[in-house]
């Protein structure tokens, strides 16, 4: 689509805001004094969220764009900050028309929410842009473990197959207890996603598991009611022997465990 509205006086051009998060809630907000609907998403007016200077360079190094803005008890919240909700959320700045909202936009900048800090009613966040993907390895470097995440493309196996719902019973700092267990299931390494209640939709880390429940990486940041509904995501702990043994998987292992390590070169004639 073309942008001829670039191409003449700039005073009916605006700043506009998509942000994604992990979870699917996406949200928009506009330099304008008025909300507008642009691409399908209502941008609410929000004046006092802009960026700093945005330099594209050529080279590989981020460009170090930061984001900030007031919080808003209806959309950006302390709460949600601080629970991660907003981490690795999709963002994209732009221009647009706001006389001719339907003439498209001018993106600025896109990548995801890096550090996220708050002060007050006010926010600060790192834009991680896409170059930070050419600082990535081109071909995968060797491990011992496996480099494949459970259940991706490259694991090959299903997810639906590892995933458990259960109610949560109680809830003591790190450990929760679920009214069915699931100790026949190897959950460490796994995770626990909420399903309702003030956590809905936040994800914790599964450190161990036994008979009476999970422990967690972390507390979850809200209080969970008894009866609370979440999803239980089995774990692996990458190794061939797991793999193979309780998955039946070794075709699809992404590592390499019989390859030698730096261990080898410091060893001296006569060691085992």
């Amino acid at each position: 689509m073309s942008e001829l509205w670039l191409a003449g006086p700039v005073t009916s051009t605006a700043f506009g805001w998509r942000l994604e998060r992990s979870d699917g809630v996406t949200l928009g907000f506009t330099t304008h004094d008025r909300d507008i609907a642009v691409n399908g998403v209502i941008l609410r007016s929000s004046p006092g969220m802009l960026p700093t200077s945005i330099v594209e360079t050529v080279d590989l190094e981020d460009d170090g764009l930061e984001v900030s803005g007031a919080l808003s008890s209806a959309e950006i919240r302390v709460e949600d900050l601080a629970s991660g909700r907003w981490d690795a959320a999709r963002l994209e700045i732009f221009l647009f028309d706001w006389s001719d909202a339907a003439a498209g936009v001018r993106i600025l900048a896109a990548g995801e929410l890096g550090a996220v800090s708050h002060s007050g009613v006010l926010f600060e966040a790192e834009l991680l842009g896409l170059k930070r993907l050419l600082n990535r390895p081109v071909v995968p470097q060797t491990s011992p473990g496996c480099r494949a995440s459970f259940c991706d493309a490259a694991c090959g196996l299903s997810r639906s197959r590892f995933r458990h719902v259960r109610s949560v019973a109680s809830v003591d700092s790190e450990f929760v207890s679920l009214t069915t267990p699931v100790s026949a299931f190897d959950m460490a390494y796994g995770t626990v996603r909420f399903l309702d209640g003030p956590n809905s939709g936040l994800i914790i880390d599964v450190v161990a598991n036994g008979p009476n429940g999970l422990t967690l990486a972390r507390s979850p940041h809200f209080p969970v009611s008894a009866g609370s509904c979440v999803e239980v995501f089995e774990g692996c702990d990458k190794r061939l022997e797991t793999c193979s043994g309780r998955f039946g998987n070794a075709i699809n292992f992404r590592g390499e465990p019989h390859l030698p390590g730096n261990d080898l070169l410091t060893r001296y004639p006569g060691d085992g």
